[in-house]
């Protein structure tokens, strides 16, 4: 969960690395981040950069964990089903559908589709969109069209990120080297 906040404007490497920073400091738990003084909360998040920003909504979500229920490393708000876990996380400050979607799917272990810069990028550049369409209805498009658990939706997120970091990135893309090709025949 702290990495759905974290990576929010940042790349994953400084992700990981303040992760680590707060697992040195054994602020694993949403308990342990409430408790930690301000300097020492911003200071482990600086790697993941806009670190006061990041702050404030990791101290938002882990008050929305405790306001659930228990807290600690198994937080009882993830064992609410799909949906109402989502519509929970969404009312918290700081967390939209990436990031919720991001906590359904990775934390709570539930097929949820999460859209993302890479999957826009993918996706507009092969076709498949035009324009700048709602989060929602990206989502929504693939989830009723793919059947699976988390790790297929889990993998399927990882494919389009690795498609989007290896072949599609925002200025100079590789797309003689695509494995998806330059003629899709599909559209949102």
């Amino acid at each position: 969960m702290v990495g759905a906040v974290l990576t929010q404007n940042t790349s994953w490497r400084n992700v990981e690395k303040a992760i680590l920073s707060l697992k040195e400091l054994g602020l694993t738990t949403p308990e342990a981040v409430l408790g930690a003084p301000e300097e020492t909360l911003s200071l482990a998040l600086r790697p993941s950069g806009y670190f006061n920003v990041k702050r404030r909504r990791l101290l938002n979500l882990c008050r929305g964990i405790l306001d659930y229920g228990s807290g600690g490393l198994n937080p009882a708000i993830l064992s609410l089903p799909m949906e109402a876990l989502r519509e929970r996380l969404l009312r918290i400050k700081g967390v939209g559908p990436e990031t919720a979607d991001c906590v359904v799917l990775y934390a709570a272990n539930l097929p949820s589709f999460v859209v993302d810069a890479y999957t826009r990028r993918v996706l507009s550049r092969h076709g498949f969109m035009t324009g700048d369409p709602p989060y929602e209805e990206i989502r929504l498009w693939f989830m009723e069209r793919l059947e699976g658990d988390a790790s297929f939706y889990n993998e399927f997120h990882a494919l389009f990120v690795r498609v989007g970091h290896l072949f599609c990135p925002p200025r100079n893309p590789r797309c003689h080297l695509c494995p998806l090709g330059s003629d899709p025949s599909l559209s949102l």
